[in-house]
């Protein structure tokens, strides 16, 4: 039987479903979901295993219009994934129309070497299915996409198709990685994407965009326990406010919900020490932002 193994990118607006898509087809949360635009900051690598061949799907921030240094760093990040696969999954919403995001991203896909899948999400948000094939439609002539795949990432709907075509782009090949791995990504990395989740998911307005996470300790005490001492900056002393909550109770409920994943994360029991903190504009500043986990090689 041929082996294949390479690299997958998912690239697309915010709030597509990209890390939806990549923990549905690696099995195991990998990735941080939310309704919140710009959810992934970081690409992350998840490992996919079957029998004939290993797909590393990377998940990238969405491309959109930068706001502040934090937003250029995610727009590099997705850019460069793209520079590295074997094949580029483009996720569309099958809810929305093509807008201006959708455009901005084809600029630059019609200049990449490697085959561009259209995945087209959320199906299982249309009454009409026939509306698919408008959406078809509008993106035929932009691109010589290598298939066209409608996908429901939340019901899996399309995701044995979507398998099947990427394996056909990429290079025959072993396993890079061991075949029980799912993520390059270190617990204490996790960890902290599993606590921004949290807030992410308890917290409105400005504030989500205005969270970092940084985890101080992981470590494995001598009664079996993990200890995971972790940082949540905001940018102004009301916004550590309102992720306290009254009487701490909001930030109670973010650690109880994070402790739980990160207990599934590690399969023993987790204490979970939650500290609320406040670093002004950090999201400009490139020392906060490298001490954030949010710098890549063009700014050293």
């Amino acid at each position: 039987m041929t082996h294949h193994s390479g690299f997958a990118a998912l690239v697309g607006r915010p709030n597509v479903g990209k890390s939806t898509l990549m923990n549905a087809m690696v099995g195991e949360k990998i990735a941080i979901m939310s309704d919140r635009p710009q959810t992934t900051r970081n690409r992350i690598l998840g490992i996919l295993s079957t029998d004939d061949a290993q797909i590393m799907f990377l998940d990238t921030p969405g491309i959109h219009k930068p706001l502040h240094k934090l937003g250029e760093y995610m727009n590099r990040q997705a850019g460069q994934a793209m520079d590295q696969v074997d094949v580029i999954l483009f996720l569309v919403d099958a809810t929305e129309k093509k807008g201006t995001g959708e455009q901005r991203i084809l600029e630059r896909l019609r200049h990449v070497k490697v085959p561009v899948l259209l995945v087209i999400n959320k199906i299982d948000r249309l009454e009409d299915k026939a509306k698919l094939l408008a959406i078809m439609e509008s993106y035929a002539g932009e691109l010589d996409f290598g298939a066209v795949i409608p996908v429901s990432a939340l019901t899996r709907e399309g995701l044995d198709e979507l398998q099947a075509e990427i394996v056909k782009h990429l290079p025959e090949g072993p396993d890079l990685y061991p075949e029980d791995e799912l993520t390059d990504q270190p617990m204490r990395a996790i960890a902290k994407e599993m606590i921004r989740e949290k807030v992410l998911l308890h917290t409105r307005d400005e504030i989500p965009h205005a969270i970092a996470v940084e985890v101080t300790e992981f470590k494995d005490r001598p009664n079996g326990n993990v200890y995971v001492g972790a940082n949540i900056y905001v940018e102004r002393e009301s916004q550590k406010g309102i992720v306290i909550g009254a009487k701490g109770g909001l930030l109670k409920q973010i650690g109880k919900e994070a402790r739980l994943d990160i207990e599934g994360l590690t399969g023993t029991d987790v204490y979970l020490d939650l500290w609320v903190k406040v670093r002004p504009g950090w999201r400009n500043k490139k020392k906060a932002l490298k001490e954030f986990g949010y710098q890549d090689d063009e700014e050293g």
